[in-house]
C-alpha cells in the first residue's frame, strides 16, 4: 500500500494521469498530449514531447524519467537525455525527448495518447559533503573500467 502522496496537476486538458500498469510495476507510464497528427522518431532529428502534466514530488524524493522498453527493443528509440531527473522543487511540465541511433525503415511512430515514458520515485537522501585530504582504501582502490573482470 503506497504511503506516499504524488500530487499531479493538468496544465493540458486532454493529459492523461498516470496510472502503475500491475501491482509490482516499479514505474508509471507517461503518455504524449497535444499531438494534431502522428509523429515519427527518426534517426537524428530529436523530438520533444509534452505529457501536459506538473508534479509536485514528496520532498527527498526524485522522479526519474527512463525510456520504455519496447522503444528500445523494437525501435532503437531512447530518451535523449537517458534518463531524467525531476527535482522535488520544480513545478514546470514534464517534457520528454526521445531520439534514435538507428537509420532503420520501422520508425517509431506516435499519436496522441500514446506512452512515451516511464517514471519511478526514488528516495534520494541529502548527505553533507566534506572537502577531504584522504579517503579510506579498499581492495579495489582506484581500479575503473574492468578492473572487477569481465
Amino acid at each position: 500500500m503506497p504511503t506516499h502522496k504524488l500530487k499531479i496537476r493538468r496544465i493540458h486538458d486532454d493529459a492523461i494521469i498516470p496510472q502503475y500498469a500491475t501491482a509490482g510495476a516499479a514505474c508509471f507510464d507517461l503518455h504524449v498530449v497535444g499531438l494534431t497528427r502522428p509523429v515519427m522518431v527518426f534517426e537524428g532529428q530529436p523530438l520533444t514531447l509534452r505529457t501536459g502534466l506538473a508534479f509536485e514530488i514528496p520532498q527527498g524524493f526524485v522522479m526519474l524519467v527512463f525510456s520504455r522498453s519496447g522503444h528500445g527493443f523494437n525501435y532503437d528509440t531512447r530518451l535523449a537525455n537517458a534518463v531524467g531527473v525531476i527535482d522535488s522543487d520544480y513545478r514546470g511540465e514534464v517534457l520528454v525527448r526521445l531520439t534514435s541511433d538507428s537509420d532503420r525503415m520501422d520508425v517509431l511512430t506516435i499519436k496522441n495518447g500514446d506512452r512515451i515514458a516511464q517514471a519511478m520515485l526514488v528516495w534520494t537522501p541529502q548527505c553533507d559533503l566534506l572537502e577531504v585530504d584522504e579517503l579510506n582504501d579498499t581492495t579495489r582502490g582506484s581500479g575503473g573500467f574492468g578492473s572487477t573482470g569481465d
